[in-house]
């Protein structure tokens, strides 16, 4: 198919996006809707599979003809044999009249059948002798009636685990999935994220009469990497809702600022930790190796602080007796291994990147026992905060490395990405 057809037929739908994925699942709609082939469209929930059903419907020989979208969840077990097929008057309890049902009325034309994995077993039977026959028979009736009706279905589950559990019948699955068509996830579709987001606040500045908004290289990176379990409807909203609530528009919107949207319902001291893909744990481990290094660096002034303590305690009068009295206080001091200190980058090597460093975890293993002990002593004059001690280290990088985020990053064992929302986080001046 002709990029530029494709691109007229995305103009003509509404649809946003360059993704290959989405220009093939196109490509396939528009082949298929010469014929008269059923048709399966796959998808997660808001990933706008019933575009390509109207794709498919107007493309058609039946594009005059009546189209109409039904969502088999959304209609109650007991009433859909009638609004698909039709009932006859007194065929049950508030049956007053005769009525069509939607494979009747849309004689002709298409049926969109959204959702049909919740479909009712004894509705399936029924569907089956439509596409096998084109035969179906009202409810309450035994006349057998006769209709010329494409069926394009689709579905956010996985059909074959339906059929092996026995909730889905074997022979409608392979007659309802003569031609597949797979609709990817917005997460999937890379930079259509961003163009989907710029034209959602476009329209949305329009209708509400403000200025649209702006992402800044932190927050575009963020959307970028959100998973978006609800694909497009879930962009949509999240798009609305910035430009509603975001007053200030002078300044583009931060990543800590998007984040709030992305990840409504994280505490405040979480708001930094964004979910992320399946397989890229590089910084929840270097959150774990920055969380390992305060950690050590609380040790470290602990282990001080009691050779201070012995020291005095040696030159009193009674502090032999108190040490005496309290051995295994300070026991660990006599075989104290060299403490793990952050490592710090020498003045001639500020102009390049440092190697990457690895973490021994195996050794952080042996230390961790022993640090359990800190948490029994206190000191007036030493703040133990974890935060705080966080803070101080970013601080330190920062200035080492004359402000340079790249190497300061480099320098903790973080991904730049995260000391930028660290600097947010504690407000750090640079």
């Amino acid at each position: 198919m002709n990029p530029s057809e494709i691109q007229a037929i995305k103009n003509r739908f509404g649809i946003i996006g360059t993704s290959p994925a989405l220009n093939h699942a196109i490509n396939v709609a528009i082949q298929v809707a010469a014929t008269d082939l059923t048709v399966m469209i796959t998808g997660e929930s808001g990933s706008g599979k019933e575009s390509f059903s109207k794709i498919i419907h107007s493309l058609s020989s039946r594009k005059h003809g009546p189209f109409i979208a039904i969502n088999c969840g959304a209609i109650p077990e007991g009433t859909i044999d009638s609004e698909l097929f039709g009932h006859e008057k007194g065929s049950f309890t508030g049956a007053l009249d005769a009525r069509k049902g939607y494979f009747e009325t849309t004689n002709s034309g298409t049926i969109f059948l959204d959702e049909v994995g919740e479909m009712p077993m004894g509705t399936q039977a029924r569907l089956l002798r439509v596409l096998e026959n084109g035969e179906y028979i009202r409810v309450g009736s035994s006349k057998v009636l006769k209709t010329n009706v494409r069926v394009v279905a689709a579905t956010n589950v996985n059909l074959l685990d339906a059929v092996n559990n026995g909730k889905f019948r074997e022979d409608l699955y392979y007659r309802l999935n003569t031609v597949p068509i797979y609709v990817p996830p917005l997460r999937d579709r890379g930079e259509d994220i961003l163009l989907l987001f710029r034209k959602f606040t476009n329209d949305f500045s329009e209708r509400y009469r403000t200025k649209p908004v702006r992402l800044d290289v932190e927050a575009r990176d963020l959307l970028m990497e959100y998973p978006f379990p609800g694909n497009i409807r879930q962009l949509k909203n999240i798009a609305e809702q910035i430009t509603i609530l975001e007053t200030d528009k002078e300044l583009p919107i931060s990543a800590e600022t998007l984040n709030g949207y992305l990840n409504p319902h994280q505490p405040a001291s979480r708001k930094a930790l964004v979910p992320l893909r399946s397989g890229d744990d590089q910084g929840s481990f270097s959150e774990r190796e920055l969380l390992y290094k305060v950690l050590f660096d609380m040790r470290r002034d602990m282990t001080e602080l009691k050779k201070l303590v012995r020291n005095v305690l040696e030159n009193e009068k009674y502090g032999g007796e108190i040490l005496k009295d309290h051995q295994e206080l300070f026991s660990s001091l006599n075989n104290a291994e060299p403490v793990i200190s952050t490592p710090t980058l020498e003045p001639a090597r500020l102009l390049t990147p440092p190697a990457p460093r690895t973490v021994d975890l195996d050794r952080y293993s042996d230390e961790r026992s022993e640090i359990e002990d800190v948490t029994h002593f206190t000191a007036e004059e030493e703040s133990l905060s974890l935060e705080d001690k966080e803070k101080e280290m970013i601080i330190k990088a920062l200035r080492k490395n004359n402000n340079k985020r790249k190497y300061a990053a480099s320098a903790l064992g973080i991904s730049e990405r995260t000391l930028y929302r660290k600097i947010k986080q504690y407000d750090i001046e640079e």
